[in-house]
């Protein structure tokens, strides 16, 4: 709308940037024995620019444009805002699994907690086994040294008395009176 306007009027632009300086040699893209001069250099230079065309065409051209860049700029602001959810539900999925995988470590914890209870369980009742093996040998190997000290005994007084009765039966001198 604005740029037919502007087309329609008599508008004059004279644009530094439009053209190369007298003085530069012509650009090396150009093949040789070709003019670097535009056919519409001359209206170029005629060309004058008013305000109230560059504003008109400035809002023109931020009209036209400036609702795609809000709606974008709003698309990347929910996008952001999504992105941000979508890490957070990340972080609490990673920790769920970490926690998945730490219940994995306990429970590999607990079975073996109980195969050694297991094992301690099985010592125990072999300790008590020798120990219960360990008191009879040491009752039976007391009653056995209280009986070779009981024979031993009574071998000693059998000889004490064989020794006696052999004393008493032993030839004597007699006394004389």
């Amino acid at each position: 709308m604005y740029l037919e306007r502007l087309l329609s009027e008599d508008i004059s632009v004279d644009c530094a940037w439009c053209r190369l300086p007298e003085d530069s040699p012509s650009p090396a893209f150009l093949p040789s024995g070709v003019s670097d001069t535009s056919p519409d250099e001359g209206l170029l230079e005629d060309l004058t620019v008013e305000d109230k065309a560059v504003e008109q065409l400035a809002e023109g051209l931020l009209s036209h444009y400036l609702p795609d860049l809000q709606r974008s700029k709003q698309a990347l602001q929910e996008l952001t805002q999504n992105q941000v959810v979508l890490l957070d539900t990340l972080e609490q999925e990673i920790s769920k699994f970490k926690e998945c995988h730490s219940m994995l470590d306990i429970n590999a914890l607990f079975t073996e907690a109980k195969h050694y209870h297991a094992k301690l369980v099985n010592i125990r009742k072999e300790m008590l086994m020798l120990h219960e093996k360990t008191s009879k040998l040491k009752k039976r190997a007391l009653k056995l040294q209280q009986k070779r000290q009981k024979e031993e005994l009574e071998r000693e007084q059998q000889r004490e008395k064989e020794l006696e009765r052999e004393k008493q039966l032993t030839a004597k001198p007699a006394k004389r009176t």
